[in-house]
């Protein structure tokens, strides 16, 4: 398995018993710590949506869902979700949730074309939440202080957890930097966007980049985006790009970076429009989400999605996320984390 790290000297600082009640504290705590910041009410989320409405998210545009048929209703496909991008918006017009409240959920996932190694596993859990807001408040500034406001329940998190246990040590910086992917672009022109990741990363310990999905000076994306929900179209008032973006942090035990949301203000019916254009998907226009979109009947939003295995992963300072999440690991792999002290559920 060339793309397992194997930290040199590793072992567990939480034996199984207490990595399983770190799991829920964890879990528990961040939950109800980012529904009070952002004034998020819990809703039931599903775990499968009907193929052909366009609810589900189709990520980078070459992952396949599973899928099976429905027997009672007449062989109708029903699709695993990828994430709840879509979906949260709709409900969010189904709850008549107001400006300045939102919603979260736990959203459970299968993505049976991910490439295994130490943080990317075929089970996705993460929060997926989305909060309504206003015309005014489709702007830059606005989308950092709602990272701002994630990014603290993040720290508060951690601290809790490291005085729950005392072996734990807190590695995260007290602020978030962000940056625009095309002033990371002007600032690292020789690299690729995962290794421009890695260097801002290691830089600043924690990040924000601005502005995924849409194309650089290079004539690259710095990484792929579905057209339908982010914005990442808008030009803002610094002429850069984009309404949406990835927070990552750098990770010590892993010595590498570690992306824990992709979150952004989604399209209005300017930005659906022109993004479908651009990405010659004009003909989703006429599916059940596009339409209520294009039609007004959708609030404007922003929202995202927030690892839990992943944020469980760093805060319990575990080098696998197979030691925070029960899932079906390759032979090999499950062999040499045991020989590298990583003890897989």
């Amino acid at each position: 398995m060339s793309k397992l790290i194997k930290p040199e000297s590793y072992h567990s600082l939480l034996d199984l018993k207490q990595t399983e009640l770190g799991i829920k504290k964890v879990k528990d705590f961040f939950q109800t710590t980012l529904s009070s910041e952002l004034r998020l009410r819990r809703v039931t989320a599903p775990l499968f949506v009907l193929r052909g409405l366009g609810m589900n998210d189709d990520l980078s545009g070459v992952e396949r869902p599973v899928s099976f048929p429905i027997k009672d209703m007449g062989d109708a496909v029903a699709e695993v979700v990828h994430s709840l991008a879509k979906w949260k918006r709709v409900t969010l017009a189904e709850y008549e949730i107001a400006p300045g409240y939102g919603i979260i959920t736990d959203m459970n996932a299968i993505r049976a074309d991910e490439e295994m190694d130490n943080l990317h596993s075929l089970y996705v859990d993460q929060w997926d939440w989305e909060r309504v807001i206003q015309p005014e408040h489709r702007t830059v500034e606005y989308l950092k202080k709602i990272v701002t406001r994630i990014y603290s329940a993040i720290l508060r998190t951690e601290f809790y957890i490291c005085e729950t246990y005392p072996q734990l040590q807190p590695f995260l910086p007290e602020e978030i930097h962000f940056i625009h992917a095309e002033e990371l672009l002007q600032r690292y022109p020789n690299m690729t966007g995962k290794e421009r990741e890695t260097a801002i990363c290691k830089e600043y310990g924690a990040v924000f980049i601005i502005g995924i999905g849409g194309k650089l000076s290079n004539g690259e994306e710095h990484d792929m985006r579905a057209p339908d929900y982010d914005d990442y179209s808008t030009v803002a008032e610094n002429g850069l790009a984009g309404l949406n973006g990835d927070l990552l942090i750098w990770y010590p035990i892993l010595d590498r970076a570690i992306e824990l949301s992709s979150m952004g203000i989604r399209v209005d019916k300017e930005a659906l429009l022109r993004q479908l254009k651009l990405s010659g998907k004009e003909d989703r226009k006429e599916l059940y989400f596009h339409k209520r979109l294009l039609e007004g009947s959708l609030p404007l939003s922003i929202g995202g999605g927030i690892g839990q295995s992943r944020l469980c992963m760093i805060l319990l300072n575990k080098a696998h996320i197979g030691e925070t999440q029960s899932s079906i690991w390759p032979v090999e792999m499950r062999k040499e984390c045991a020989e590298a002290g990583m003890t897989l559920i």
